[in-house]
Order: structure tokens, then C-alpha cells, then sequence
């Protein structure tokens, strides 16, 4: 979906009175949105939970996204998340020039690797690692 499309659902479902969150790493189209709220990244497009493989940087995003609903409460509400994708912001050059180079987007599901297509084959693993307390 579109950023404009998310905005909309997540009005719809808070005025159903259920929280919603939207992650961004775009964030002067999330401000023009304005959804409820939201959490930026500023990571490169496809990465607003975190890089890959990195379970515990993911964690620890998520955690400071969701603490969020403690927060914020006014609407329209953004919080910058602080962590960075790299050290120097030679990426953001390299995406403006490059574009995205995120995979093509497919029908049927793609794996990251053989344990990947396992475990959702599976129903996934027996806990969440990213959910754990």
C-alpha cells in the first residue's frame, strides 16, 4: 500500500478505537500523511524495522517504536527513532543516485534463505526472538 493508503486505515481503525503505530523512513510524505502516529527510521526505503539478520537491532527498534502508545498522544504525532543505518550518511548519496534497489516484489513468497522457507513452512519458530521480554 501506498504511505497514503496506510494514513487512512490507520485513521479508520483509530476512530474504531483501535491504536495504530505506521513505521516510516520517509518522513516528509509520513508528515504529509499524517497518520495518528507514527515512528521514523532513518534507515534506507524497505529497512523501517531494521537491517537484516540483525534480530537484536530489530528488537530494539520495535521496542522504542511500541513504546510509543506510552507517549504520544497528540495526533498526527512522530517520534525519530535514534538509531542510524551506518556510521556516515554515505547511503542516503548512493540511494538518491541509485534508486531502490530493494528485490521486485513477487506473488508467490520468497525466502531469505533455506531456514527461512523451513520455519514459515512450519508456522514459524516456537517463540518469537524479537517479541521476548
Amino acid at each position: 500500500m501506498c504511505h497514503q493508503s496506510v494514513g487512512l486505515v490507520a485513521r479508520h481503525a483509530e476512530a474504531a478505537g483501535i491504536p495504530t503505530l505506521c513505521m516510516t523512513s520517509a518522513l516528509d510524505i509520513t508528515r504529509a500523511v499524517n497518520p495518528p502516529r507514527a515512528a521514523f527510521l532513518d534507515f534506507p526505503l524497505g529497512h523501517t524495522t531494521g537491517k537484516p539478520r540483525e534480530p537484536e537491532l530489530q528488537r530494539e527498534i520495535l521496542i522504542g517504536a511500541l513504546s510509543s502508545f506510552e507517549t504520544m498522544t497528540a495526533p498526527g504525532s512522530v517520534k525519530e527513532l535514534p538509531f542510524r543505518w551506518s556510521e556516515d550518511e554515505g547511503w542516503k548519496a548512493k540511494a538518491f543516485a541509485e534508486g531502490d534497489e530493494r528485490a521486485a516484489r513477487h506473488d508467490t513468497p520468497q525466502y531469505q534463505d533455506e531456514e527461512d522457507r523451513r520455519r514459515a513452512e512450519q508456522g514459524g519458530p516456537p517463540s518469537c526472538p524479537v517479541c521476548r521480554s
